[in-house]
């Protein structure tokens, strides 16, 4: 649980982690809605550093896996990810790509192969969220099949690589097999309160990365 997560962080005595995925949308760069995202996780942060001395740590997991799959070119998804992760860590946050994760993982044999039955809610919803942004090989409901089965690897090297963090969502509970099983959830709105939609999904007039 997130409490125990929490406790476990006192007794140490360090920061608590968080980790998120953050994902890639029609956009090629970064916006309003992305730097007022990374400044809501920082009111965060914030917030735990003014009742606990060690404070949090914020990492995102950049998604390129799925946006590949999405059929963005691999020059969009760099470049992207790239201005993000500069205001990032403008921030204090770190970054690494989830691909990077899942390669890391395989390599010391630490997914297991198990085959997890696709909740049909979950395959609707992951159904109708595709025919919006696929632009992959296939039809939006092969491509939903294969981002389900891409996320059962995923989400086994997210809590290989990151065991005592806490993985912060913007998607609500009915995703909840999405996520990683031995990792605390800690649901959460994006920009602001009763906002939950990705930022990298809403378009904005270009600014600079850094501000």
């Amino acid at each position: 649980s997130i409490l125990e997560a929490v406790t476990d962080c006192v007794h140490a005595g360090r920061p608590v982690p968080f980790v998120l995925y953050w994902g890639k949308g029609p956009r090629v760069w970064l916006d309003a809605h992305d730097t007022t995202c990374l400044d809501y996780l920082g009111a965060l942060v914030r917030r735990i550093g003014a009742v606990y001395s060690p404070g949090a740590s914020i990492k995102l997991i950049f998604t390129d896996t799925h946006a590949t799959l999405n059929g963005h070119p691999a020059h969009e998804i760099e470049e992207y990810f790239g201005d993000v992760e500069v205001a990032a860590r403008q921030r204090g946050f770190d970054a690494c790509w989830l691909g990077e994760v899942v390669f890391n993982a395989e390599a010391v044999g630490a997914i297991d192969r198990i085959d997890e039955e696709a909740p049909g809610e979950t395959i609707r919803k992951l159904g109708l969220a595709a025919t919006k942004w696929f632009r992959g090989e296939g039809t939006p409901e092969a491509g939903a099949e294969r981002y389900f089965r891409m996320n059962m690897i995923e989400k086994r090297a997210v809590q290989h690589a990151f065991p005592n963090a806490i993985f912060i969502t913007f998607n609500g509970s009915e995703y909840r097999c999405l996520f990683p099983e031995r990792m605390p959830i800690f649901y959460m709105y994006s920009l602001r309160r009763g906002m939950s939609v990705k930022p990298w999904f809403l378009p904005a007039p270009r600014i600079a990365a850094a501000q």
